[in-house]
């Protein structure tokens, strides 16, 4: 039976991870919070590695306070730089195959056109700087590393746009939503099966891909169909960015080509309103 290490145990994606993997009754998930686990500490991971025979780690810890980490980059670059640099640096040492997660906001967005795995990165924010630096981290230690970038994630669990716009509808009559970032939003449930394919997966190639579900989405779109799918009424208004400032810059544009990832597994990915619509389900 294969260890499979889930960092950031208590997570949003994790949580999907533990509801997927109920289903996997030949891989045995370890899910370690971060007072479980600092991987920050490097001598706190070798020792758990040394304890625990693990085949995969997927690395789910990660600094994802967009507009803090404007503030506090110091703690942004501990989590998502040294954390994925020990982790691949123990991973190496181990044989461990490494899975981490990271973000469509390496991109600065001036593209209009697909983003694919080839494109130059040059992130515009804190948060998307240390998460490439991540990324390059674990690049420069362990060749046996698979990187899934992913954008606008949500689910039942945890804190995101979809739970944020369902209790606002329930609190207000009237919201604005910025209509001018354009992007993709992803079901966590629907990154955990892929995380889960890779693993079940006996020969792979190694390397980035991107993954999120299928489609092309407004902020303001994702909030319009949170609320027709789920009968909220609420009066909804779309807004350019400059109108709701944010410390953090977004990229305008972050829709990702998701053929590499495809032929990869040869997975059909669902449609984002599809995934919503089940998502909400599940809530109700």
């Amino acid at each position: 039976m294969k260890n499979i290490l889930v960092t950031g145990g208590n997570g949003q994606l994790a949580t999907c991870l533990k509801e997927v993997s109920e289903e996997q009754g030949d891989l045995n998930f370890l899910f370690v919070s971060s007072k479980q686990l600092d991987i920050t500490d490097y001598n706190a991971v070798n020792d758990f590695f040394n304890k625990n025979d693990i085949s995969y780690c997927i690395n789910c810890a990660a600094y994802t306070a967009v507009d803090k980490a404007e503030t506090d980059e110091a703690n942004a670059t501990k989590v998502n730089v040294d954390g994925a640099r020990n982790l691949s640096k123990v991973c190496s040492l181990f044989n461990t195959i490494l899975i981490h997660i990271s973000t469509d906001f390496v991109f600065d967005g001036e593209k209009t056109s697909l983003y694919s795995e080839e494109d130059k990165e040059t992130p515009i924010c804190v948060y998307g700087q240390t998460k490439l630096k991540g990324e390059i981290a674990i690049a420069e230690s362990w060749e046996k590393h698979i990187i899934i970038r992913t954008s606008w994630l949500y689910s039942e669990y945890g804190n995101n746009f979809l739970k944020t716009m369902l209790r606002l509808g329930s609190e207000r009559d009237k919201l604005g939503v910025v209509v001018d970032q354009i992007g993709t939003p992803t079901y966590a449930v629907d990154l955990a099966k892929v995380i889960v394919a890779f693993i079940d997966k006996e020969s792979i190639d190694f390397g980035t891909f991107h993954f999120s579900n299928e489609g092309v989405a407004s902020w303001y779109d994702f909030a319009k169909s949170i609320f027709d799918i789920s009968k909220t009424k609420v009066e909804l208004a779309p807004i350019k960015s400059e109108a709701y400032p944010t410390p953090a810059k977004r990229p305008s544009f972050s829709v990702m080509d998701k053929s590499k990832i495809k032929n990869e597994l040869d997975i059909t990915i669902p449609y984002w309103r599809d995934s919503l619509k089940i998502a909400l389900k599940n809530l109700s």
